[in-house]
């Protein structure tokens, strides 16, 4: 997801397949988070729903990693649908021998830190449970742990990786997954904490979905404000539209059988 140089343009967009309408967005989750969390020993994780049957609404993550290299999509026209998500992402039991850490975006920005005035600069990424699917010479995010964990051989060449983590408990990680299935929030703020207590200067970035995100937020608000301000927010949002929604560092704005794109603007 990370390469060093220029930032690149978003992908080029040819035809975009049909989504569903978009999932609803319930109201903010009222906060529970300790000013400073204990490390837990086996971190809570949301209850999976039931697999779907087929079809789109089988766990994506499953799905890509059955799935052949796609083209880029095309932007969504005004008419279009937005695509379902489904409610859960199935996993297994972590994979290790992963050699991962350190800024990720810095990396990405190395000799391009010059910001117009006109405000930041945004750069594209993609994410995928198969990584050799997405095109060559974009930045790449995969998974650290779980059922879906990714062997470091397989992004050799592929520049700095944002590797993600859906269990609570890797915190070299860059990212951490919070939504159905992987992490919750009041785990977000116990990784937080351990990540930005033994990297001091790092980030700690979450995922999350925009109906899930006022929850973390409140999770995170319980720790101490040098930590809060390290914190970064990669939210979904899949319009079809590339975007980064209000308040986060980046957004994922499209889900794809083979992968999903996501922009980021510097603070991530």
């Amino acid at each position: 997801m990370k390469l060093t140089g220029t930032p690149l343009a978003g992908p080029s967009l040819s035809a975009q397949p049909a989504r569903p309408a978009a999932p609803a967005h319930p109201d903010a989750v009222s906060p529970a988070a300790a000013a400073k969390p204990p490390a837990p020993t086996a971190p809570a994780r949301h209850s999976a729903p039931a697999k779907a049957a087929s079809g789109k609404s089988s766990p994506p993550k499953a799905r890509r990693a059955q799935a052949s290299p796609a083209k880029a999509p095309a932007r969504a026209t005004a008419a279009d649908p937005k695509p379902a998500r489904p409610a859960a992402r199935s996993r297994g039991s972590r994979a290790g021998g992963h050699q991962h850490g350190g800024s990720w975006l810095g990396n990405v920005l190395n000799g391009v830190r010059h910001l117009g005035s006109g405000g930041q600069r945004r750069y594209t990424f993609y994410d995928s449970v198969t990584p050799q699917a997405i095109p060559a010479h974009q930045h790449v995010a995969t998974y650290a742990t779980g059922g879906f964990a990714v062997p470091a051989s397989r992004v050799a060449g592929r520049g700095p990786v944002l590797w993600i983590d859906t269990r609570g408990y890797d915190y070299r990680a860059s990212v951490l997954d919070v939504e159905p299935g992987d992490a919750t929030p009041s785990v977000a703020a116990t990784w937080a904490w351990h990540k930005l207590k033994s990297s001091p200067g790092s980030l700690a970035c979450i995922y999350t979905m925009r109906s899930e995100w006022p929850a973390v937020r409140a999770a995170i608000g319980g720790l101490p404000g040098g930590m809060r301000s390290h914190v970064r927010y990669w939210i979904a949002d899949p319009t079809g539209y590339p975007h980064i929604v209000p308040g986060a560092s980046a957004t994922q704005w499209y889900w794809g059988s083979h992968y999903d794109i996501s922009s980021a603007n510097s603070s991530l």
